[in-house]
């Protein structure tokens, strides 16, 4: 059904001749940012190999598409057909990594992709179309570790977990949040006030501008994390750093639907076992050999109550915890709603207030409702009603797995601790909602 597709064509620049029908051109132009920002703008301390900077230019182009084409288009309001093709420096090596590839997007979007490549017309500093030869100047300022670094409660916590206790250079990649940069850039200045050497943060945008000048077109983001973790990629190739850190809390991580109603990219599988194993393997494709970065999640065996530990230990207090960014539909980007940074009754609201409350017995977030109240409209209140009903069920390898695979190296056992873990976090914040209404 090749006329149920989307059709993409990301251009090398953006006054490149625009494709033929029924292709839509995508560029660097549909994003909505400083040109200090812009991918060819040199922020890290050497050059990117071009591998590198390839694997940046399609997660862009991918996110562009996604952010282009409406779901609610389609039979299900949710699975589109998406067909994109980029240009890359080698495309022979990104064509033996498209299985990995697509199915990277199909975890992580829950689409259908097909993705082709071109040559890159851009021409390099050198011949070498890989990126192998010699760019890189060791200095006492380039990085010694790189991750990425949101805002949210996990990627603070990593960062004041390794200001505090380590002496590594440490590079925070961010990406601009709408109307929460102010935000971001004050708890970097918490981390920043550790120790010194100070971190370094090199922040990029995802705002994208739809067809017609129109902002987007489909409000979910759910390829946002390949965009991150190939802009956090690209700043470790550049400075000979093997390994990024995408912290992410093991329950969010895995992301478990509450109901088998919820399942695949409804929610949000970013930092997921599957999806970190396939950009590994897709890296492992297209990298010079010796060159290549890993993409890892130090998180993955902790709860986010044991994640609100770990950086209440490395010296933050819970003021500055309670001042990080969760929610997954904040009300200050709905019009008309208040500045609040947290609705409350989504998923990842409920696992920071069981998080919060196991680290510091309270938490003092300003939300804007609690899930448990009555007046309360049906939709807001329906994940209440499944995480009771889910913790009152017995949760096991089998449940572990009936959403997405894990890789063979994974350790489901392990896995299934982490999450035993957070269930009783989550217990533990249920009842203290009883009692705390019965006062």
């Amino acid at each position: 059904m090749t006329d149920s597709y989307e059709y993409f064509r990301w251009l090398s620049h953006p006054a490149a001749e625009r494709p033929p029908e029924p292709w839509k051109p995508l560029s660097d132009a549909n994003y909505r940012e400083r040109p200090a920002r812009r991918p060819d703008h040199i922020r890290t301390l050497a050059l990117a190999p071009a591998w590198a900077e390839d694997l940046q230019r399609v997660a862009r182009a991918v996110f562009a598409a996604d952010r282009c084409a409406p779901r609610t288009e389609r039979f299900d309001r949710w699975t589109r057909h998406l067909r994109l093709d980029v240009p890359v420096t080698a495309p022979d090596r990104w064509t033996q990594a498209l299985p990995h590839l697509l199915s990277l997007l199909s975890t992580v979007t829950g689409d259908v992709w097909d993705v082709s490549f071109r040559t890159h017309e851009k021409k390099r500093h050198h011949a070498d179309p890989l990126g192998t030869e010699s760019r890189y100047i060791a200095s006492e300022y380039t990085a010694d570790e790189v991750a990425l670094f949101s805002g949210g409660l996990d990627s603070l916590g990593w960062a004041a977990r390794r200001t505090s206790n380590t002496t590594s250079r440490l590079l925070l990649v961010s990406f601009e949040e709408a109307n929460f940069e102010t935000e971001q850039r004050r708890l970097f200045g918490f981390v920043s006030g550790l120790r010194k050497p100070l971190p370094r943060l090199l922040s990029e945008n995802q705002a994208v501008i739809g067809p017609g000048g129109r902002r987007h077109a489909e409000r979910s983001t759910r390829s946002r994390g390949l965009l991150y973790a190939a802009g956090a990629v690209k700043a470790a190739a550049a400075e000979r750093v093997p390994l990024v850190h995408v912290p992410e809390n093991g329950q969010l991580a895995v992301n478990f639907p509450l109901s088998a109603a919820r399942s695949a990219a409804c929610s949000t599988r970013s930092v997921h076992p599957w999806t970190l194993h396939h950009l590994n393997r897709v890296i492992a494709e297209i990298a010079a050999p010796g060159a290549e970065v890993r993409v890892t999640n130090p998180f993955a065996d902790r709860t986010k109550g044991e994640v609100c530990v770990a950086a209440r230990d490395a010296g933050l207090p819970r003021e500055v915890l309670e001042a990080t960014i969760s929610c997954g539909q904040p009300p200050r980007r709905q019009p008309g709603r208040s500045d609040l940074a947290h609705c409350g009754v989504c998923f990842p609201c409920l696992i920071r207030r069981s998080g919060l409350l196991y680290a510091f017995g309270e938490d003092n977030t300003p939300y804007a409702a609690d899930p448990w109240d009555a007046g309360l409209p049906t939709e807001k209140q329906r994940l209440w009603s499944a995480l009771r009903r889910w913790l009152a069920r017995d949760y096991s390898v089998l449940d572990l797995i009936a959403d997405h695979p894990l890789p063979a190296q994974a350790e489901p056992g392990e896995l299934l601790k982490v999450i035993e873990r957070g269930r009783d976090e989550l217990r533990g914040w249920v009842a203290w909602s009883v009692d705390s209404r019965r006062r």
